[in-house]
C-alpha cells in the first residue's frame, strides 16, 4: 500500500513544483504577501550561511519552494529519502497555502468557498504528509528502539545481579558445608 499511496501523494508536488521552477510569473503576485513577511523573519532568525543565500526576488523564492516541492516529491514517490521528502514538503506547504488560498481575504462568496475548500485540500496533503514523515514502514524507529534497548538492558542487569546474588549464595553454602566437612576429617577435630 505504502508503494501506491507515497507516489499518488507526492504527484501534485513534483508536478507543480516543475511549473513553478519553468514559469515563477504566474505565481509572484501571490506569493508577494507572504515572502515580504516570511524573508526578513528568516533573515533574522537563520545563521547566516542560511540568510546569505535566500534568494532577493519572490520569482526565485517561488522556483525555489517549487524545487523543494520536487525535490521532496521525488524522496517520497521513490522512497529514498521518504521521511526528510515528507517533511520538507510540509513545512514548505504552509507558505504555499497561506499564499495560494487566503480565504479570508476574499470578498466574493463563491471565490471564497473555492478557495476555502483548496486551503482544507492543502491541509489534508499536510495531514498525509505528516504521517508520512514519522512511518517507520512497521520497523521501529530510533527513538523507540533506544528507549526499549535501555529498559531491556536495565532488565537484563537486574536479571544478572539476581543470578549473581542467587549463585553467591549458593557457593556460600558449598564453601561453609565443605568447610564442616574437612574439619570433621581432621584427626583431632
Amino acid at each position: 500500500m505504502r508503494a501506491l499511496a507515497r507516489p499518488l501523494l507526492s504527484v501534485i508536488f513534483v508536478a507543480q513544483g516543475a511549473n513553478a521552477i519553468r514559469n515563477p510569473e504566474p505565481l509572484v503576485p501571490k506569493a508577494q504577501p507572504v515572502t515580504d513577511r516570511l524573508v526578513p523573519m528568516v533573515k533574522r532568525v537563520a545563521p547566516p550561511q542560511v540568510s546569505d543565500r535566500l534568494p532577493d526576488t519572490t520569482a526565485n523564492l517561488v522556483r525555489l519552494n517549487g524545487a523543494v516541492h520536487v525535490l521532496g516529491g521525488l524522496a517520497l514517490a521513490t522512497g529514498k529519502g521518504r521521511r526528510l521528502g515528507a517533511s520538507l514538503l510540509a513545512a514548505s506547504l504552509v507558505p504555499t497555502t497561506l499564499a495560494g488560498h487566503p480565504f479570508w481575504l476574499e470578498k466574493d462568496k463563491t471565490v471564497r468557498n473555492q478557495q476555502r475548500i483548496n486551503f482544507m485540500k492543502n491541509l489534508g496533503l499536510m495531514g498525509g504528509l505528516l504521517l508520512a514523515a514519522v512511518d517507520t514502514e512497521g520497523k521501529p524507529g530510533v527513538a523507540w528502539r533506544a528507549t526499549h534497548g535501555a529498559k531491556a538492558a536495565k532488565r537484563e542487569t537486574k536479571r544478572g545481579a539476581k543470578t549473581a546474588k542467587r549463585e553467591a549464595k549458593h557457593l556460600a553454602r558449598e564453601a561453609k558445608q565443605a568447610a564442616k566437612l574437612a574439619k570433621a576429617e581432621l584427626p583431632f577435630g
